[in-house]
């Protein structure tokens, strides 16, 4: 089978679990030597072990990206080790829900760090190595895909600041996205629904079992299903530029 991504690089937020675990992996398999990017450095190096056991490259890279040198320096890492950059997926995402009523600012912000300014600030750094790559490679064409969430579509009591930063998330993706289309770097969103990962673990014990009630039994997307649209996304023709895919399990209404 042909690996359409081989000779390539990507570089992959929030690899240490979920989604950026999956898609970590997924690229791989398509070819491309991935950098992987978190705060569990246990994690990624078991992950990075895994891509090379199977004859993959891949570096961990374990940096905090809610700071804009560390998110810089990242992308720097890639390139110097692994001799440009392709393709940015930015996953890192924390979501803490509850009333907007008594709600503790410290989790607004952390939010607002990580779903948005963490985005900002590798995209910001990767773009001119990205606009690079779609110049002077055999492909002639890179990628930017951005995690976003149907929370980015549609806004839910319970996940205002959360819906906020989504909604961000998409904004600054189709800004972006017109900026960089005439140097062939496709900046694209990929707006899920209820995944089956860690997120909803970090909020409080009442909150998940809202989260719980709220969607009763359905069957969740897993990790890989979004794993497969960012690959699905990056591996289409140059000519072709996938803006948005929203993408919810079958039972969610």
């Amino acid at each position: 089978m042909t690996r359409r991504l081989e000779g390539t690089v990507a570089l992959v937020t929030g690899a240490s679990s979920g989604i950026g675990h999956a898609t970590a992996l997924e690229l791989a398999r398509e070819g491309a030597s991935v950098a992987l990017v978190g705060r569990r450095e246990d994690r990624l190096t078991a992950l990075a072990a895994e891509i090379t056991g199977a004859g993959g490259k891949a570096l961990a890279v374990p940096v905090d990206i809610t700071d804009a040198q560390a998110a810089s320096e990242a992308v720097e890492r890639t390139v110097e080790g692994l001799g440009r950059l392709d393709t940015l997926v930015n996953n890192a995402g924390l979501m803490l829900l509850g009333p907007a009523l008594g709600a503790d600012l410290d989790d607004w912000r952390r939010m607002i760090d990580i779903n948005l300014m963490g985005l900002m600030y590798t995209s910001h750094a990767a773009t001119p190595h990205l606009v690079k790559s779609a110049t002077d490679t055999p492909r002639r064409v890179a990628d930017i895909v951005n995690i976003g969430s149907l929370a980015g579509r549609s806004a839910f009591a319970m996940s205002a600041v959360y819906c906020a930063t989504k909604f961000g998330v998409g904004a600054f993706s189709e800004a972006l996205r017109q900026e960089l289309a005439p140097s062939h770097v496709r900046v694209s969103v990929v707006e899920p629904g209820s995944v089956d990962t860690e997120l909803r673990t970090h909020n409080s014990a009442p909150v998940q079992q809202q989260l719980e009630a709220h969607f009763g039994d359905i069957e969740r997307l897993q990790s890989q299903d979004i794993a497969d649209a960012v690959g699905y996304i990056v591996t289409r023709p140059r000519h072709v530029a996938v803006a948005e895919l929203l993408i919810r399990p079958t039972e969610q209404v």
